[in-house]
């Protein structure tokens, strides 16, 4: 039988897909500016704001508001993603479809967590569940956007080694942000005055977040330098380039932050930053594997239309 062609356009879908990366970043920024206003508990309970009302109360003044308008801002997410989906299932890209749904249904979830952050208080760890589980739906949005400007996923087109080293640089990554949370979780930006905190020492979590970023970059240019040692694909070299630039900013801002104690807009520009990394972490990942024409680099044939990209 033969395949009917897509309603929607490749083009578009890739458009779409990247609304999606923008709308799960901007989420991300907008729920820090809620918690360094100290708004995390300007709506009380969930899923109303108040027992007796959905929407601020004059009583909850700017900081109902603020909270309030977050919340609001997961329907515009909701909308991005179903549309994300509704593109990838009209097109001809059945690859996409599983990411496209997960996509969508961690919306739901990150709203569930949300809810239970704020009945438990702002407690710490939930408030570090609800951030990490946006950081797992922007890598996923990220390379579900990448994937959909290629025919396909193809072969490995680096080393195996070298596809070794990004592993365990995404997995540094997602350890850089677990032990980020827990400093956020241990310092003066609660969301609320009546948060509770971890109980541990700042400075020592601190130091311990600053040495695994110091891993984290010195994985970083290793595998750099690598990448160019063996000649590999131009797509790989620039994602391991662009990630290290990101990382080196973000380890400026993360140091200014704590020598100046903390200042609101640079702990949300960190945030921004801890949102890049992820993108840029996911490219990398991403990158290793050319689109679905490609030969694996360790194939008998010549991968020259790899090395040329």
């Amino acid at each position: 039988m033969p395949v009917l062609p897509g309603v929607v356009r490749p083009s578009v879908v890739a458009r779409i897909a990247l609304l999606n990366v923008v709308a799960n970043g901007l989420i991300v920024v907008t729920g820090g500016a809620v918690r360094l206003t100290g708004s995390g508990l300007g709506c009380p309970t969930w899923p109303r704001c108040t027992d007796g009302s959905i929407t601020p109360t004059p009583e909850l003044a700017g900081h109902g508001l603020i909270e309030f308008g977050n919340r609001m801002l997961t329907f515009a997410l909701v909308g991005v993603a179903v549309a994300t989906v509704a593109a990838v299932f009209l097109s001809v890209r059945r690859d996409l479809r599983r990411l496209a749904v997960l996509s969508l249904l961690g919306i739901p979830a990150q709203a569930l967590l949300g809810g239970v952050t704020v009945l438990t208080g702002l407690n710490p760890w939930t408030v570090a569940a609800h951030f990490l589980l946006s950081m797992v739906l922007v890598a996923v949005a990220t390379v579900l956007w990448l994937r959909s400007r290629e025919p396909g996923v193809g072969q490995l087109i680096v080393r195996r080694p070298l596809a070794a080293l990004v592993t365990g640089i995404a997995a540094t990554v997602a350890a850089v942000e677990v032990l980020g949370t827990v400093v956020t979780g241990s310092g003066p930006h609660s969301g609320d005055p009546g948060a509770g905190r971890t109980g541990f020492d700042p400075q020592l979590v601190s130091q311990l977040h600053a040495d695994l970023v110091f891993l984290l970059v010195g994985l970083t240019v290793a595998l750099l330098v690598a990448l160019h040692a063996t000649d590999s694909p131009g797509r790989a070299r620039r994602a391991a380039r662009d990630l290290l630039v990101v990382e080196l900013a973000q380890g400026v801002i993360g140091y200014v932050q704590y020598f100046t104690h903390l200042p609101a807009l640079l702990v949300l520009a960190h945030m921004a930053g801890a949102v890049l990394i992820t993108v840029y972490a996911a490219r990398l990942v991403w990158a290793t594997r050319g689109p679905a024409s490609e030969l694996p680099v360790d194939a008998a044939a010549p991968v020259s239309s790899a090395a040329s990209r």
